[in-house]
This record gives C-alpha cells, sequence and structure tokens, in this order.
C-alpha cells in the first residue's frame, strides 16, 4: 500500500481548522494546585475530555485525564437535544463530547453536560458520574460551595445534590414559549452572553433569567434535501421587529423568588450579570439603540436596583468580556471609551491610555487587574495584527506576553496560563506561569499543517489599513504580477489581519493555486481604537472603499495584476464581497459570496440596529447599506461581473433568503450567477466531505471569471 499526502482542504476540515487536540477552555484552581481544561485526543479526534494539570509543590507538573465522554457513555453515540444543538451553534462549537464545564469555588468539583446527562467530576480524585436528573440537560453549574448542581431541562431551572440527591425545579415554565435559566437568542449570538443563571457566592439563590420569545416573530427553517421533515420553527428578531422579553429573578433554593426591577422599557437588552463576593449582584443593562447603558446594582432581598453608573455615547456602546465587575476593594471595573481611546477604567480612575486598545477583563487581582490590549493610536510601534497581556494597576501598566503574536490569559492568585499565537509556528503554546516563570506547558496534540502560511504583514494607504499579503511559495519576482483575491472579513467585530500562523492557512492555501491574496481589516474592524471601529455607523458600504485604498496602496510593493482582481468572503465577508462587484465592477472583476446578509432589515436586532439604526425610521439608511432591496438590487453600477453565491441551507444566523432573493434579482436583472446551495450546513464551515471540493470549485470558478488557465 502508498500513503498518499492530504490535502490541505481535507486537513482543515478533519481537524476543524487545527483546533482539534489543542487544549482550551482553561481555569485555575484559587489554591494554585491545578489547572483544568478540555482537549480531545488528537487532532483528529471531536470529542472533547477533561483533564487536570496538577502542579504539585516542588513537584513536577502531570496531566491527567478526569472525565473521558468514550468510557462515560460506554461507546454509545452522543445524543443532542435541539436546544444545544442551537446552543453549539450560538457559540460556533462544532466539537463533540464535553465542550463546556463549570467548577465550584475551589475548583475542587466540575460538572458537565454529557449527551443530554449531568455529569460530576471530583477533580482531585480523578472520579465522574452522572447523576440521575430529568433530561435533556443544559449548562450544569456547580454553586461555590460544591453542594449542588443547577441546570436546565425543558425550559425549567432545576437544582440537585452533588450526591444526586433532592432534584427539584426552582423556577418552571408558563407556557411553552417561556424558559428559565436560559440566555435568548440575541444575547447569545451577539452579545457575549451564553449563560441564563448565576449562583449567588453563598450557595443559597440564584439570579435566573426569564425569557419570553412569544413577541419574536416565527421563521421556518426548511430541508429541502429532506422534503419529508417539518421544517423548524425559528423566532427570530429581525431588525426592527420584537425582541423577547427578558426579565429577571432573584430564587431561593426554596422556590421563592423575587423579581429584579429595571426600567425594562428604556433599557431592556440584559447584556452582562456579575454577582461575587466583592458587592451586590452588578448588572450592564442597555437601550435598544445601544446610545445608553446602565450599570446597576441590585438589592436581592427586595429586588429593587441602584445606579452605579452611566454610560453614553451618540453612536453606539461596545460590550466587554470581564466588565462590568468589582474589584476586590468593592470599586467598579469597566472598559470605557474616553477621550477617543478605549481605556480601562477602575472607581473614578482611568488607569490606561490611547497607547491601548483594551480588549476584555480576564481577572481582576488584589493588586492589579488582568487584561488583553492591542495598539492604541498613540503606541509607538503600530504592532499590526497583535494582541497582548497586560498587568495595570495605579502605578502603571506592564506587558506580561512576550514576542509578537496574538496572547490571552486566564488566570488565578500567582498562577497564570498564558495562550500564545505566533507568525512563526503553528497552532497555540498554552504555558503555565507562578509568579511569572514558566512551570509547565500544558500539550497540544493539534495536527501540523501541510503547508505554511507565509504572510506579510503591512499597513496600506493614507489610512494606514491593516493588511495581510500573502503570494504563492516559489513565487519569483520574474514570474511578474499575479491576480488578487481580496480574502476579507472586512467587518465589525471580526479581526483578520492577525499575528498568528494558522488563522493564514486558508489564504495561503489560495495564494498557493496561483493568487496574491490580500486581507485586510479597514474601518469597523476591531483592535485599532473606537473612532475606527465606529466610522461604520449607517454606512458599513465605505468597508468596500477600503479594500480599495488598500488594494491600490499596496500594488505599488507587491506583484499585484490590478487586472484582475478577485474577493471572496463569508458571513459579513460575503456581503463585502456581493457589494464590491455590484457597486464597484471597475475595480472588482469577480466574487465569490458566502452567506451574505444581503438584506439588512432580515438580519438581528442587536447587530444591525446598532450600525444602521431603526430601519422604520431610516429605511433609506438600510436601502443604501443592503446589496437589495423589494425593488430588487441596489444602486448596482451597469457592469455586471461574475458571481458565485454559497449558503448552507440550514443556516439559522443568516438565513438562506438572503442568498435566494439576490439570485432571484440577479435573474431578474439578467446577470449570471452560479449557486452553490449546501444542504444541512449552518453558518459554521461544512462538513469534511464536502470542504475539499467546495475549496476547489471556489478555485475553478474564480480562475474561469478571470480568464486564467490551469
Amino acid at each position: 500500500m502508498t500513503s498518499q499526502k492530504i490535502s490541505f482542504p481535507r486537513q482543515h476540515a478533519r481537524t476543524m481548522r487545527f483546533t482539534l487536540g489543542a487544549p482550551r477552555a482553561f481555569t485555575v484552581s484559587p489554591d494554585g494546585e491545578r489547572v483544568i481544561f478540555l482537549r480531545s485526543g488528537s487532532g483528529t479526534d471531536r470529542s472533547g475530555r477533561l483533564w487536570v494539570l496538577d502542579l504539585p509543590a516542588g513537584g513536577t507538573p502531570k496531566e491527567r485525564v478526569v472525565a473521558d465522554p468514550e468510557t462515560l457513555l460506554g461507546g454509545s453515540a452522543e445524543r443532542l437535544s435541539a436546544q444545544e444543538r442551537a446552543r453549539r451553534e450560538r457559540s460556533r462549537e462544532g466539537s463533540s463530547g464535553i465542550v463546556g464545564y463549570a467548577v465550584d469555588a475551589a475548583a475542587e468539583l466540575a460538572a458537565f453536560a454529557l449527551s443530554g446527562k449531568v455529569y460530576v467530576a471530583e477533580l482531585r480524585a480523578g472520579t465522574a458520574r452522572a447523576l440521575p436528573v430529568p433530561g435533556p440537560v443544559i449548562d450544569p453549574r456547580p454553586s461555590p460551595d460544591g453542594r449542588r448542581i443547577a441546570y436546565v431541562s425543558k425550559g425549567a431551572l432545576r437544582v440537585v445534590g452533588a450526591e444526586g440527591d433532592g432534584d427539584r425545579a426552582l423556577a418552571e415554565p408558563e407556557g411553552a414559549n417561556i424558559s428559565y435559566g436560559l440566555a435568548e437568542f440575541i444575547a447569545a449570538e451577539e452579545m457575549q452572553r451564553s449563560r441564563g443563571f448565576w449562583w449567588s457566592p453563598e450557595s443559597d439563590r440564584l439570579l435566573v433569567a426569564r425569557v419570553d420569545d412569544s413577541p419574536v416573530q416565527r421563521w421556518w427553517i426548511a430541508d429541502p434535501a429532506h422534503p419529508d421533515r417539518r421544517p423548524a420553527e425559528v423566532a427570530y428578531p429581525a431588525a426592527g421587529t420584537p425582541n423577547a422579553e427578558v426579565r429577571l429573578f432573584v430564587v431561593g433554593l426554596d422556590g421563592t423568588r423575587t423579581e429584579v426591577l429595571w426600567d425594562r422599557a428604556r433599557h431592556p437588552y440584559l447584556a452582562q450579570v456579575h454577582w461575587s463576593s466583592a458587592g451586590a449582584p452588578l448588572l450592564l443593562v442597555q437601550a435598544r439603540d445601544q446610545q445608553s447603558q446602565l450599570f446597576l446594582a441590585v438589592d436581592t432581598e427586595t429586588g429593587t436596583t441602584r445606579t452605579v453608573h452611566v454610560d453614553e455615547d451618540p453612536v453606539w456602546l461596545e460590550i466587554f468580556p470581564g466588565v462590568p465587575a468589582w474589584a476586590p476593594d468593592g470599586r467598579l471595573v469597566r472598559i470605557a471609551d474616553e477621550g477617543g481611546a478605549r481605556v480601562l477604567a477602575v472607581g473614578d480612575r482611568l488607569l490606561t491610555g490611547a497607547q491601548l486598545q483594551l480588549q476584555a477583563v480576564l481577572d481582576i487581582g488584589e493588586s492589579d487587574v488582568l487584561v488583553s490590549a492591542s495598539a492604541g493610536e498613540e503606541a509607538a510601534e503600530p504592532e499590526i495584527g497583535e494582541s497582548h497581556v497586560y498587568r495595570v494597576n495605579e502605578l502603571g501598566v506592564e506587558r506580561v506576553s512576550e514576542g509578537a503574536g496574538v496572547h490571552s490569559a486566564v488566570r488565578a492568585g500567582d498562577v497564570t496560563v498564558l495562550v500564545s499565537h505566533s507568525l512563526e509556528r503553528p497552532g497555540a503554546r498554552a504555558d503555565v506561569l507562578r509568579d511569572g516563570r514558566r512551570i509547565a506547558t500544558v500539550a497540544s496534540h493539534a495536527e501540523e499543517p501541510v503547508l505554511s502560511a507565509r504572510v506579510h504583514l503591512t499597513e496600506g494607504g493614507a489610512r494606514r489599513i491593516p493588511c495581510a499579503v500573502l503570494l504563492p511559495e516559489g513565487y519569483k519576482e520574474s514570474d511578474g504580477p499575479l491576480p488578487v483575491l481580496m480574502d476579507p472579513y472586512g467587518g465589525p467585530h471580526g479581526r483578520r489581519v492577525l499575528a498568528a500562523h494558522n488563522p493564514h492557512l486558508t489564504s495561503q492555501w489560495f495564494a498557493d493555486q496561483g493568487f496574491a491574496v490580500v486581507v485586510a481589516d479597514g474601518r469597523g474592524a476591531p483592535g485599532r481604537s473606537p473612532g475606527w471601529e465606529k466610522a461604520v455607523k449607517n454606512n458599513l458600504v465605505l468597508t468596500v472603499d477600503d479594500q480599495i485604498e488598500a488594494l491600490h496602496a499596496l500594488a505599488g510593493r507587491f506583484p499585484l495584476d490590478l487586472g484582475k482582481v478577485a474577493i471572496r468572503g463569508w458571513s459579513f465577508g460575503g456581503y463585502l464581497a456581493a457589494l464590491a462587484v455590484l457597486r464597484r465592477p471597475d475595480v472588482f472583476h469577480t466574487a465569490v459570496v458566502g452567506a451574505p446578509v444581503t438584506d439588512q432589515r432580515l438580519y438581528d436586532t442587536h447587530y444591525t440596529e446598532r450600525y444602521l439604526g431603526d430601519p422604520a425610521k431610516q429605511p433609506e439608511v438600510y436601502a443604501h447599506n443592503s446589496v437589495l432591496t423589494d425593488e430588487g438590487l441596489s444602486e448596482a453600477a451597469d457592469q455586471v461581473r461574475p458571481m458565485m453565491i454559497i449558503h448552507g441551507l440550514a443556516d439559522d444566523n443568516v438565513v438562506v433568503a438572503h442568498s435566494l432573493r439576490l439570485s432571484s434579482a440577479l435573474l431578474s436583472a439578467g446577470r449570471p450567477h452560479e449557486v452553490l446551495p449546501l444542504s444541512g450546513v449552518t453558518h459554521m464551515t461544512p462538513q469534511e466531505q464536502v470542504a475539499e471540493n467546495l475549496l476547489l470549485l471556489q478555485v475553478d470558478f474564480l480562475k474561469r471569471s478571470l480568464g486564467l488557465r490551469g
């Protein structure tokens, strides 16, 4: 027998973008003796296992498996409820087995859901067992004292003893459209809030979200490949339509409840919840226009709230991981846009300035705050595509991470897990530090990619647009100019120009097919300044202008044939690609349009209204920023360029109606195009068996459209 080298597209899909086998979801125990994490068995194994890295004082760190789905399920296939599948879609979780867990305050006990059941694991003993509770189970979480597990089943919030005793419902749904303890669609998809309940530090009660989605309009997503199946009903809050009604209750272990009161008519979005021993429960609630938000402290006896801080912004207000929260001394920790910079605020003091662009709060210690940040507008160096970890306090700012790259961290006490990506090596390195000194590295079983990304990070144009340029392997200057493939996301919340190896692998694969690939993060993309991000208010179309500026600026330094320019993208990138060839066919000659938002009225409330306002009040803004309207193509140029449209038929985020309506509008306008429907595929990347051919078909289409041979 002969072995054949696996192709990159197939390997990329089989390894889930080289994430399988890589450690993730770290927790450090407060006593500094354990690091808990998830990792599958190999670079092609999709089943996550729960691991512990023991850090004995004076001894050698050692890894051990605490919970293995293969053992716990006895080899049986995993079964997921519709709610759990939807939850994973919101978090873009494509793996199986143990995909998440929660621990008690001491990190002695972990709870997780597996195949619809609650499991608990004693982390010191290394044992795991199922609890006899009704399923299917979602999001089990131990109380801080480790004595009980709260979880959601069939829309009810329930609690059970850690030994499996005393299972009971604390809050049960009053109707079919009501649930307790779950995040609604819009919170999970857009607000980075995946949870719907929070334990008190004393373990005697919980804050529980009650969601009523009966006001939300219903859409039906069918699977045309299986006409015998009923369409799935989805409560989808499109721009300008009603959201789910979200209320919050303090619920005692005896089932007593007190509603938490705030002006939900003015601030209906429950964006963040924080409950620690440092202070009263803390809420972040937003107005629907996202131009004002309140930081509220909750009186758990009466349910009343008091305003701790108010933020207002005439454009919009962002939501950040890790904040708001209380510092141990009771001061409010938040990230704010002040004076044109995104800064860390502790109490009344701003502890950082325009040298940094804050991204998240990672940990709040007794004497400092651990944050992640990129270079701000006043940084000494642009640090293109980098993110670093910093310790911040009243004495100043200290960088923890070293070397150009994308870094993040998890910390408790004097132990930090520092996860670092760089351009020089594939994957990530997870180092365990004690008092800043490396004491261990968590092993990664991720596969080595069959190709290497050769990335040139640079800036383009007067706006200094961050760019990555990739050329074919073995390219020589004597080979002459190359056809260009713009490969952006190019929009809010989607940074693509990164000082990391793996995010550029697919772009490198396209480059190796004979293209000069350009990735540009124009205005709207995160990581630079509030003004840079907020420049797209009412005008997402300017993201096309930034792609053009970057392209023309780079043409003087790289071998770019401006007579042969293609563009491809997915989601916002697909929207951008469609706009590019329809409105600027003088620059872009063909496009691959993946899962695009084509009519902004059909995308969700929190995202779309943040950038474009209320469609009833600003219909002209929506028309200008949409690829099509009820009348057909919107502001399309006369020149016709070929387009391939790709969309998953099971997508419940950007529904396939966007692409079907685009195809109809193109047909009505007499514009030839190709449509590639993906049966059973959601908004996430497709399964292995179609991934390779999907990329090969794109290359074939681009080469045909540009008149290239081979």
